[in-house]
């Protein structure tokens, strides 16, 4: 047998098994948002609390032979805040927190990729809460599992820089820090 037929036998053997044929490389699409996760902590009167959004839609389209030619969009339905008691979601949509009947959503576009290897990126975009708009970097590590990637990372936010828990809350009763973390989960195309 000649090598041009093996290397041809081997790729269609490959593709068969759903095995990525170049490098490894895998593309990625889309959000499934019953499988992902976005949660925060924070700290209120010196102890930690916790909270998630329950409604987001996401978009991607990752390929890991080309990630800086990725792109990823997020939107955040902000008032499926569960911040542990309903006193506290009703508050968070005020005016002074988030004005959901002005801003019901918070929104992420990516617009840069950086590789730094071993499937670790930092993906930078520009975030909007509060119809105020602020560039973030996110470092993102990449797992792929059964035919899915999924997307885990966190990030450290300023409630002031969104002026978000303005007036009587500006104080320190709640952390101006407040850290994010998601897991979103992408199907492999």
């Amino acid at each position: 047998m000649n090598s041009r037929f093996l290397r041809f036998s081997s790729l269609v053997a490959l593709l068969a098994l759903g095995v990525p044929a170049q490098g490894g490389a895998v593309e990625y699409s889309d959000v499934n948002a019953k499988a992902s996760t976005i949660r925060f902590t924070y700290n209120q009167m010196g102890t930690r609390a916790f909270g998630t959004f329950k409604e987001f839609v996401g978009t991607l389209d990752f390929d890991t032979a080309r990630p800086e030619a990725a792109h990823a969009h997020l939107t955040i339905d902000l008032t499926s805040i569960d911040a542990g008691s309903e006193d506290a979601n009703t508050e968070l949509l005020k005016p002074a927190w988030f004005d959901t009947e002005r801003y019901p959503q918070a929104t992420f576009e990516s617009t840069r990729i950086k590789d730094f290897g071993k499937d670790r990126y930092l993906i930078t975009g520009n975030l909007t809460l509060r119809g105020l708009t602020r560039k973030v970097d996110v470092p993102v590590l990449l797992k792929a599992e059964g035919g899915v990637g999924i997307f885990v990372g966190e990030l450290t936010l300023k409630r002031n820089d969104f002026k978000i828990g303005e007036g009587e809350w500006a104080d320190s009763f709640v952390s101006n820090e407040i850290n994010i973390q998601f897991r979103m989960v992408a199907p492999q195309r």
